[in-house]
């Protein structure tokens, strides 16, 4: 069995504030961790099941979240896998004729690569190391109303890829998911150690990338027609 977790979904958006009345209000997401790097802030809601979703906004006048969001406005942005190491899944990578950029094991506690969306399918691709101790980071989150809606479950992230041989080698080659299919030949890729699954829509002459997040509760949720404006991203009720 792998020991490699589909950790959370990112999305670049201009504002953190902006994001939480729609993560919180609408989807009942609790805070989770975040915190300030060198070119971006960041923080997490967490979801029932375990699913997380992270939003980045950018601090300063430059840098790559910035530049990404002048270039592509808000959406999702990259996709993390918790990995138990880093070595392993670059080299299987590359051996899967992947190119591994930003690599850094500067850090003790915290090691982490990329794959480029140019080459991933569309979407950045985060394996990240951690052999920090102790919980979670705190952080101050933005206000969110009140009374919360009971939260719902975050069923994973919809992708388009232009063939069934590109998705089976990203996300099961060198990431290991477990390949099934679903509806209408959608393959879904699946970690036994996460709540989220990946579900992958083959379409030959598409744009390949995020597609959707996928959400499933109870309760009815009003999501709208089209993307979030906070968030640049659609969201989609499914079935559980």
């Amino acid at each position: 069995m792998t020991g490699i977790r589909f950790d959370h979904i990112a999305i670049a958006a201009h504002r953190l504030a902006d994001a939480a009345p729609f993560l919180a209000g609408v989807l009942g997401g609790t805070p989770g961790e975040g915190g300030d790097s060198q070119e971006y802030r960041w923080g997490q809601w967490c979801y029932d099941g375990g699913g997380r979703l992270e939003v980045l906004e950018p601090r300063g006048a430059d840098g790559f979240l910035r530049r990404h969001l002048v270039a592509r406005g808000p959406g999702v942005h990259h996709v993390t896998f918790r990995v138990p190491s880093l070595r392993a899944v670059c080299e299987r990578a590359v051996a899967h004729g992947y190119r591994v950029v930003g690599y850094d094991d500067a850090d003790p506690a915290w090691s982490e690569a990329f794959l480029h969306p140019k080459e991933a399918l569309g979407i950045v691709v985060q394996f990240a190391e951690s052999r920090a101790p102790g919980g979670p980071r705190p952080w101050t989150p933005p206000p969110a109303p009140p009374a919360l809606p009971p939260p719902v479950a975050v069923v994973g992230l919809r992708l388009r890829a232009r063939s069934a041989a590109r998705a089976h080698a990203q996300w099961a080659g060198v990431l290991e998911g477990e390949a099934g299919e679903g509806p209408g030949g959608t393959l879904l890729f699946r970690w036994p150690r996460s709540p989220m699954r990946l579900a992958v829509e083959i379409v030959a002459d598409a744009e390949e990338g995020a597609v959707a997040i996928e959400i499933a509760a109870a309760r009815a949720v009003v999501l709208p027609a089209g993307p979030v404006p906070a968030l640049g991203s659609v969201v989609r009720q499914v079935s559980a």
